[in-house]
């Protein structure tokens, strides 16, 4: 039996099981919920009222005493956007990095990858803004910070630092080395600190911190996404079946090693085996 459009896209969205498909679902939303409210007000108006303060009230605003009085905006701002080619652009990079990102890490490792990186691009953008005296004098009336460009840019350099030797073919470029890529990436937002939309570059840097110190902790066995796990009882049993010896390694550590594998020398350089155990552990929540 076909499904419907509207019943094919929320199975991908939601009962997929990807992270990846319900973040873009979520983005896509918002956009085009504010995007045919702000039409339907130009028409009767010619203006955006409401349009225009859901944005509003949905972005970070650099002036401490205006955040203290919107405070879930660091939380809001990364699933909104009012520009198409900003959301367009986004989405597309959220698609082609977070596919492999999902390919070799869980959906909960996504999931916490995409937050943190959004909630660290906003800390940073308000840090800057209120210690740096480029930015102090003007902190009061810069523009606020919108859009999932940080949390887009976490999962870029987190999926880079984790398969620095994995390629990419971009146009005109040919294939790309994920690790030149974020390099670049990085490059160009430090230099727009100084430019335009010197917010977003800061936010963007944020978010890549916090990609990067992600994967090197997860390296190290450290999972910091486990925050969203529910902590089960535990139940002792006593097993006296003689015989069976338990595995002394535990599958995390097989894991990290097999990342490190990858890291050095490419996926290519994975057997088998180490490829099925590195599929299954990514299916695992």
């Amino acid at each position: 039996m076909k499904r419907s459009v509207t019943n094919e896209l929320w199975y991908k969205m939601v009962q997929s099981g990807s992270r990846l498909n319900l973040f873009i679902g979520i983005n896509a939303i918002i956009f085009v919920v504010l995007g045919l409210l702000a039409v339907l007000e130009f028409l009767f108006t010619k203006e955006t009222p409401l349009a225009t303060w859901l944005t509003i009230n949905s972005s970070v605003p650099p002036y401490l005493p205006a955040l203290l009085y919107k405070f879930w905006t660091p939380f809001t701002y990364m699933f909104a956007h009012r520009e198409l080619f900003h959301f367009f652009f986004n989405m597309l990079w959220l698609y082609w990095l977070g596919r492999i990102f999902e390919d070799f890490l869980n959906p909960r490792q996504f999931t916490f990858t995409y937050l943190a990186g959004g909630l660290s691009g906003a800390l940073l953008f308000v840090l800057f803004y209120n210690t740096f005296p480029a930015f102090k004098d003007s902190v009061e009336f810069a523009p606020p910070l919108i859009g999932a460009s940080a949390s887009i840019m976490a999962i870029v350099v987190a999926t880079a630092t984790l398969l620095p030797n994995y390629s990419i073919r971009l146009l005109f470029f040919g294939d790309v080395k994920l690790k030149y890529l974020a390099l670049v990436y990085i490059v160009l937002d430090i230099i727009g600190i100084a430019g335009l939309n010197a917010g977003g570059s800061i936010a963007h840097l944020g978010g890549a911190l916090l990609g990067f110190i992600f994967i090197k902790q997860l390296q190290s066995g450290n999972d910091w996404s486990k925050i969203f796990t529910r902590r089960k009882k535990l139940k002792v049993i006593r097993n006296n079946t003689p015989g069976k010896s338990q595995n002394t390694v535990s599958d995390q550590e097989i894991i990290d090693n097999i990342l490190d594998k990858i890291s050095r020398s490419g996926y290519n350089s994975l057997t088998k085996k180490e490829k099925e155990q590195l599929f299954k552990a990514s299916n695992k929540e």
